[in-house]
């Protein structure tokens, strides 16, 4: 095991592992049309792609009627668990750059306001699980959607010194989470995220493949 810093790698999963765009988006536009309002196209939507679900309807809703936002996360979720979940594809390379980091002797974690029956399901689909020491997402109940307590959290499980992880991530709730816990962040630029959006990030990285040379630069 490797013992400089950086051995331990915080993966975001949307955007950074797979892209899930059709499932995300079209579970947003059931959730609006069923509750009678007026659903964005596809493309308009790409903005809810990272962010905490609940936060993306009180947007899309105009609303701060906390019942209104939980029946439309309950409508979501009627459809992305059993269709959505589904309508995703892994990035090019990621597969091979997992298990070439593992080799290299990095300790991989997702760490996602995804909830986690959802992501865990989403990396068994994938035949992933075995690159990652441990699955971390949001709970249904909306307790981890903050990224930046759901890594003060794990940072805490696991007993981590922050200055031996980075974040791995592709929007700028990534990079701030990991900065407001002492992490350092590289901006997977093939994901959701504008170079703009990611300039904070220590790394900015272009490719999947080009992530393990990336990571050197930080050990």
């Amino acid at each position: 095991m490797r013992t400089e810093p950086g051995t331990h790698l915080f993966f975001d999963l949307d955007g950074t592992i797979s892209d899930p765009e059709l499932g995300i988006t079209r579970s947003i536009q059931h959730a609006l049309r069923t509750l009678n309002r007026e659903a964005p196209i596809r493309e308009n939507l790409r903005f809810a792609i990272g962010p905490p679900l609940r936060q993306t309807f009180r947007s899309l809703l105009k609303s701060t009627d906390e019942s209104e936002i939980e029946t439309a996360v309950s409508l979501y979720r009627e459809r992305f668990s059993t269709i959505g979940l589904f309508e995703n594809s892994l990035y090019d390379d990621v597969p091979e750059v997992l298990s070439s980091l593992v080799e290299a002797g990095y300790c991989i974690m997702l760490v996602t306001a995804k909830p986690y029956p959802y992501a865990i399901r989403i990396i068994k689909h994938f035949g992933l699980m075995h690159n990652f020491t441990s699955i971390y997402g949001s709970e249904l109940s909306g307790r981890f959607d903050d990224k930046g307590e759901l890594i003060a959290h794990i940072l805490h499980t696991e007993t981590l010194n922050a200055s031996s992880c980075i974040m791995v991530g592709d929007r700028v709730h990534d990079v701030r989470a990991a900065h407001c816990n002492g992490v350092r962040a590289v901006g997977a630029l093939w994901g959701f995220g504008t170079r703009e959006e990611l300039a904070d990030a220590e790394f900015l990285c272009e490719r999947p493949e080009d992530l393990p040379a990336v990571l050197s630069g930080l050990a």
